[in-house]
């Protein structure tokens, strides 16, 4: 709850920026009833998406059958957030330009400063929205191991991760990545959390298409944070009903003899905090494991890295962190994240985090494209 009171509080204090301060400055409102009755419909419209997703629209559809273009009004309240967040950078922004040293123009150069950013915020918007939209890139990455049987050299493993299927991403978008995928013909799947935004009844056919995802030996599954948000236990049934198996702390040998390796997955970071019995372990993962063989472990927030280092693996392949997403945040995640997107290394572990494959939120990506990657094992070699 505290959380939640925080984020509305920053939510609320954006705002009432942004419209009392940019947005009058812009347009130059007055004082009177225009600009409170304007923050009071921004933050109406802004808090209908979180809210909506969670307790407006499901009892609006299932307790009062009421069919709306409830996807819509998600897109609405998403974008909303999304430009205004983008307005307050920018407006900020317009503030230092205008404590510069004055220009000698007869111009209001505070209304054409803030009128010029906020265009410029307007425009990255529409940018953002766009390329969220787009197809997801494919990036191919080599991560070379040590101990790696040559029998793995190339094996490859196409990882999926932060897809979002919900009200804004839907059966389309998920087709369209599965088909993605298996044109990529992996050795493996790995599916590395925060799949839905919904409840099972509600996305069963929006995710129906990942049974049709295909490799040599299987999809294997673990959650995000967001599957625990919208009831875990029904969601991990229903992947694998969809063939996939899923990791709870727990681990397989793929492949065996000479060319064997472990994969394993844990729970996401934050199942500790509903219950205690459902927490990261990577001893009991690993328990029974063969030794020396190569050790990959599927964990949904990069943050597991300590735990996956202690443990001995040598590869982490992650998700959670949508490298920022868009602007401004793609500039504030690392105060958050010491891994937060692409390869990184970690004493001797391999830390990869996927930017996502989906988006959540606002529906915005800025020069940050959702990504299907395709991770070839290759042996270490002295040149690595």
């Amino acid at each position: 709850m505290l959380k939640i009171a925080l984020a509305l509080t920053v939510i609320t204090g954006i705002t009432l920026y942004v419209v009392w301060r940019g947005l009058g400055k812009a347009f130059k409102l007055r004082p009177g009833p225009l600009v409170p009755l304007l923050t009071a419909m921004t933050l109406a419209v802004e808090f209908l998406g979180p809210f909506g997703e969670r307790l407006i629209f499901p009892a609006l559809k299932h307790d009062f059958g009421l069919d709306l273009p409830y996807a819509a009004m998600d897109w609405l309240s998403y974008s909303v957030m999304g430009l205004v967040s983008c307005l307050f950078v920018c407006f900020l922004a317009a503030e230092v330009f205008i404590s510069l040293p004055p220009v000698e123009k007869k111009i209001d150069l505070q209304r054409r400063t803030f009128l010029t950013f906020g265009l410029v915020s307007v425009g990255a918007t529409a940018v953002g929205e766009g390329q969220a939209r787009a197809e997801p890139t494919v990036r191919r990455i080599d991560i070379p191991l040590k101990s790696l049987p040559a029998a793995l050299n190339g094996f490859t493993i196409a990882q999926i991760s932060d897809l979002h299927v919900g009200l804004m991403i839907d059966r389309a978008y998920v087709e369209n990545v599965v088909a993605i995928t298996n044109g990529l013909a992996p050795d493996l799947i790995a599916l590395t959390g925060d799949f839905v935004d919904g409840s099972v009844p509600d996305l069963t056919d929006a995710v129906a298409p990942l049974a049709a995802l295909k490799s040599i030996h299987g999809s294997y599954y673990i959650p995000g944070n967001h599957e625990y948000y919208w009831g875990a236990a029904p969601w991990f049934d229903e992947f694998k009903r969809l063939g996939c198996t899923v990791l709870l702390n727990q681990h397989v040998v793929i492949g065996d003899g000479d060319s064997a390796f472990i994969l394993a997955g844990i729970p996401d970071l934050s199942a500790q905090r509903r219950d205690d019995a459902v927490k990261p372990d990577l001893e009991q993962t690993l328990k029974g494991a063969p030794p020396d063989l190569v050790k990959i472990l599927l964990a949904h927030q990069p943050a597991s890295y300590e735990l996956a280092s202690a443990a001995g693996f040598d590869l982490q392949l992650s998700g959670h962190t949508h490298a920022g997403q868009y602007f401004p945040f793609t500039l504030l995640i690392g105060l958050f994240q010491r891994y937060y997107k692409g390869l990184n290394r970690h004493e001797n572990l391999w830390v990869y985090v996927n930017r996502g494959t989906g988006y959540w939120g606002p529906p915005l990506r800025t020069a940050n494209p959702t990504e299907i990657t395709l991770i070839t094992l290759r042996p270490w070699t002295s040149a690595t």
